[in-house]
């Protein structure tokens, strides 16, 4: 089975390569010869993901999935959520994201937080949605080096460490998109 997975987001592909089965041939944006943006205009996680698959299948043919993922804080009315990328603008700085939400959590006692992936699959003419979800708190200071993103200021619930700080294994392990990959592989194995 070869499937595209619609992202061009390199960090992505290497973690979502590491949980997919052998038998499936995962092909990138790249692969497949498409370097525009593929748009990402829905107001939810779940919206987008299905925009991304939907644009693929459509416009080059291949059965693929797409994902989304947003942290969503708590006492921020879960911002920055489908923006998370862009939180502090079309730049998508890692750093200016991260600092940004750490001022606006400067106020707040509760630094209550989720990672939401959501994966959409276009197989066959069907589409599928998956859904993983990581608790865990925004830390006051960036921590670790690994991972991308928000990893720095994330620990999930039951760790003294930030995903920047773990494993790429323990990360997948525990976290929301590696939850949502899971089910998607689990899917995948029932059509053999």
């Amino acid at each position: 089975m070869q499937l595209v997975f619609a992202t061009n987001n390199l960090n992505k592909l290497k973690e979502v390569q590491s949980l997919i089965p052998e038998h499936i041939k995962l092909l990138s944006l790249k692969d497949i010869g498409c370097f525009e943006d593929v748009p990402e205009t829905q107001l939810t996680i779940e919206g987008n993901a299905i925009q991304k698959a939907e644009y693929i299948k459509e416009h080059y043919g291949y059965d693929c999935f797409a994902d989304d993922t947003g942290l969503e804080v708590e006492s921020l009315n879960m911002e920055p959520g489908v923006y998370s990328a862009r939180y502090a603008g079309e730049q998508r700085d890692a750093d200016d994201n991260m600092n940004l939400l750490l001022k606006n959590l400067e106020e707040k006692t509760n630094r209550n937080a989720q990672f939401k992936t959501v994966i959409a699959l276009h197989l066959e003419g069907e589409l599928e949605t998956f859904t993983g979800i990581c608790k865990g708190k925004i830390t006051e200071t960036k921590h670790g080096v690994k991972g991308f993103g928000y990893d720095p200021i994330f620990k999930a619930e039951g760790y003294d460490k930030t995903f920047a700080e773990i494993s790429l294994e323990e990360k997948n392990s525990i976290g929301h998109r590696g939850k949502a990959v899971k089910q998607l592989v689990q899917f995948l194995s029932q059509l053999r």
